[in-house]
């Protein structure tokens, strides 16, 4: 009822959480009777496109109604005040009762909970240990608004760090997604609904993202938690790729498969390996979270002696840490966020970071043995795109048409005749 209908990947365009708004409401619609499911947030629940639930449930309301109110509900179970502090202990109250609930936030200050995560994380993993304690629902957050697209509010709203907090707690307790597009986003969010005795941290845009694999697909991704993209990749088979392009996140994503096909059109005869990864605790040791992966299953994924080139959602050390311990760390190279923010573009956001599909190319160029003489000229190109980023949003105020218009073609930007 809720997929994306996906005939070609990168074609369309979603707000994830919007079409995850559309899950929500049919959850409250389904749990009406029993009212035991809940939405709690400190911004506001259309801000976040969460406003089909309004279908089911106003937002929580006591005070006098006005003839110009809307959505308020003496009996609403949306519940919105600005205070993270009071969201969080509403919904840690609600689901130690045997309820269940989400909590969506912007992503930059759900910090502001980080002390009360952690005891909750930490009473979880005690009560797990006590067989007269029953299990209770998960503690699932929702955070969007995120670093990479502050078009208006800016340097104050963008702070990724809460992914590198939780995941210093218990491995048994915490779970880290990031969806790349809507399909997954309904998959991830219909797992952690249905979980006991986690916390799970979802980041997801709220801003029209590419869709990338339909539901069926998405459900198998999320399952692997992390998979070759086969068709973004030119891999034939016969040989191990040159280097492996890696993404997590919705932005990240989209910036790595643009670099992908510029690979494609200007450099075909190089075999690239596309890998996504949505479950962020795939890439630790099997011995230290239960979704880590073997050693074996890492080197058959990312290789044990090819570069590896990863755009990720948050700060890049944190890849770093979590795969310190793989054979091929030596030629793992992050881009992410690093402090580099203000008020401009999308795309502009991306380039002052270093993670746009320009500066991956160049980064590809640089690594992959014996290809900086060769394609000079390519490299060349990519700076030069990058200066040209550069004039046009200071004199026009938005992306270049390239960026801005760009959508995935696949195998129509392969050219044979290309230097």
């Amino acid at each position: 009822r809720f997929a994306v209908p996906v005939e070609e990947p990168g074609a369309t365009r979603h707000e994830p959480t919007g079409v995850l708004g559309d899950l929500l409401e049919a959850v409250m619609a389904a749990t009406a009777d029993r009212r035991d499911f809940r939405l709690v947030g400190p911004d506001e629940t259309a801000s976040n496109r969460l406003q089909a639930v309004y279908g089911a449930s106003g937002k929580a309301w006591q005070e006098p109604l006005l003839k110009t109110d809307e959505h308020l509900d003496r009996h609403g179970r949306v519940m919105e005040i600005l205070s993270e502090h009071t969201c969080q202990g509403w919904l840690e109250g609600y689901l130690l009762t045997g309820r269940h609930g989400l909590f969506s936030c912007y992503e930059a200050f759900v910090h502001i909970v980080d002390s009360m995560v952690n005891q909750h994380i930490k009473w979880l993993r005690t009560s797990r240990r006590l067989p007269w304690r029953a299990p209770i629902a998960s503690l699932n957050y929702l955070l969007t608004s995120h670093v990479w697209r502050q078009d208006h509010n800016g340097f104050s709203h963008q702070d990724p760090g809460f992914v590198d907090h939780v995941l210093n707690k218990s491995p048994e307790v915490v779970r880290v997604y990031l969806p790349p597009d809507a399909n997954t986003l309904l998959s991830v969010a219909d797992h952690a609904l249905r979980s006991r005795d986690y916390v799970n941290v979802i980041v997801a845009g709220k801003q029209p993202c590419f869709d990338w694999l339909s539901l069926d697909e998405a459900r198998a991704h999320c399952a692997r938690g992390a998979g070759v993209w086969e068709w973004a990749g030119t891999e034939d088979g016969t040989r191990e790729p040159d280097v492996v392009l890696a993404c997590a996140g919705d932005v990240p994503t989209q910036e790595v498969l643009a670099a992908a096909s510029l690979l494609r059109r200007h450099l075909p005869g190089l075999a690239v390996r596309v890998v996504n990864v949505v479950d962020m605790t795939r890439l630790m040791p099997h011995e230290e979270h239960p979704h880590g992966m073997t050693d074996g299953e890492y080197d058959a994924l990312f290789t044990t002696d090819r570069p590896v080139i990863f755009g990720y959602h948050g700060y890049p050390w944190l890849v770093h840490r979590l795969a310190y311990r793989r054979a091929g760390h030596a030629n793992l190279h992050v881009r992410g966020y690093k402090e580099m923010g203000t008020t401009t573009t999308p795309f502009d956001m991306v380039v002052r970071n270093d993670l746009d599909r320009y500066r991956l190319v160049m980064d590809v160029i640089d690594r992959v043995p014996g290809l900086g003489v060769r394609a000079v000229g390519v490299r060349q190109a990519m700076a030069d795109a990058r200066t040209r980023h550069h004039s046009w949003i200071r004199e026009h105020g938005t992306d270049m048409p390239e960026v801005a218009d760009w959508s995935w073609t696949g195998a129509d930007d392969r050219d044979e005749d290309a230097p």
